[in-house]
């Protein structure tokens, strides 16, 4: 589905951002109880992260975004092209959080499939 593999994406954010600066770990973003508000994860975050913890913060978008379109399956092909929209748009957005960065391209990706349907 292309939900899940556009979320993938935010994986490869984090090897972006790892040149750059030393990474820090997902938990330091963790409340005192452990949690992660991931609607507040903005991309440079994320970027700045190890990739073994963007793997795990890809898979939970991954499901969040499946789990609401009540979708069980991937698209491989796609996701790959989504997943480097992605990436670009939050180079060029570290400000900008993270689900934001993947709802707009989702948007645009439904907008253009309907304009290919036409």
């Amino acid at each position: 589905m292309k939900k899940f593999l556009l979320i993938s994406s935010v994986a490869m954010l984090a090897m972006a951002g790892a040149a750059e600066a030393d990474p820090v770990p997902l938990s330091a973003y963790a409340d005192a109880n452990g949690f992660i508000d991931v609607q507040a994860l903005t991309c440079g975050q994320l970027a700045n992260t190890y990739q073994e913890d963007a793997n795990a913060l890809s898979s939970w978008y991954s499901g969040w975004y499946n789990g609401l379109a009540h979708k069980h399956y991937a698209d491989f092909k796609k996701g790959r092209e989504l997943e480097h929209q992605v990436i670009e748009y939050c180079k060029a957005h570290p400000e900008q959080k993270i689900i934001h960065a993947i709802g707009l391209l989702l948007k645009e990706d439904r907008a253009e499939g309907m304009m290919m349907e036409k």
